[in-house]
């Protein structure tokens, strides 16, 4: 029965090619959004704290600070509103959630960057 879903899934999921990301690194999603007839792409700069989920359900969390005040938006990977993803930094992080953040606040927040 799973076999079955499985393959159900694979042929109606949207195929999108986004760069490979990871928790920790900073990311800006170019999300599309509808305003009656209108629309438009926001950008949503921030730090993605985790990727859940696989194949067509999986999700990742981008947090950012907003005048002082912690956002965090979940995104589906296999979104059809969702037109790019751009890779501003590589964090260097030893875990795969990086709940942590949501407890620091200014310089204590920043993620390493990776050096290349």
């Amino acid at each position: 029965m799973s076999q079955l879903l499985k393959y159900v899934e694979d042929q109606m999921s949207i195929k999108v090619s986004h760069p490979k990301f990871k928790a920790g690194d900073t990311v800006t999603v170019h999300y599309k959004i509808k305003e009656g007839e209108k629309e438009r792409v926001q950008q949503y700069q921030g730090v993605v704290i985790q990727r859940k989920g696989a194949g067509a359900t999986e999700t990742f969390t981008v947090r950012k600070m907003s005048n002082s005040v912690g956002v965090e938006r979940v995104f589906p990977v296999c979104s059809p509103y969702i037109d790019k993803v751009e890779i501003n930094k590589v964090g260097v992080v030893r875990r795969a959630r990086v709940f942590y953040l949501r407890g620091l606040t200014g310089k204590a927040a920043r993620i390493a960057e990776k050096k290349q």
